[in-house]
């Protein structure tokens, strides 16, 4: 699952943001995190599906994504696996994010974290959610383009 000519690995992704939402843009942003929490990302123990983002105090929070906790640390210095962590962004990132938030009713939703030069990513996506009839064109488009794809294989 790494991409190694980019020096990247992808650690966890939310395949089903990208059905449910219809992305506007995407930022790349750091988290803030516990040494726990980090081997448990680098073992791969993250789950992205129900998280989201909220921007509070001119500050914004991950919440909803679980990070196992660590098997081998002693469960006294372990984390909590769904705790709320500050995404780290650039201050007119933040308040440009604030702006098509609060004006348009998007939201923010994680789409993959991975490893970049040892440093945790997260993407984060600004995102508005589809309705069923997007999302069954979507589905629609999807099967008719492997129809295509077969039929030019099988010429």
């Amino acid at each position: 699952m790494s991409d190694s000519s980019d020096g990247y690995k992808i650690v966890a992704d939310n395949r089903e943001a990208r059905f449910q939402y219809e992305i506007m843009e995407t930022f790349e942003t750091g988290i803030e995190l516990r040494g726990t929490e980090v081997k448990s990302i680098r073992q791969g123990k993250v789950n992205l599906r129900d998280g989201f983002a909220l921007v509070r105090d001119g500050e914004v929070w991950l919440h909803n994504v679980h990070i196992s906790p660590h098997e081998t640390t002693n469960q006294v210095y372990n984390h909590d696996p769904r705790r709320t962590r500050k995404l780290l962004l650039h201050a007119q990132e933040i308040r440009r994010l604030i702006g098509q938030v609060e004006q348009k009713g998007l939201t923010l939703v994680p789409l993959k974290m991975y490893l970049k030069r040892g440093w945790i990513k997260l993407t984060l996506g600004l995102a508005r959610g589809k309705k069923l009839h997007d999302k069954r064109e979507d589905l629609k488009r999807k099967q008719a383009k492997r129809e295509i794809e077969r039929a030019i294989k099988n010429y």
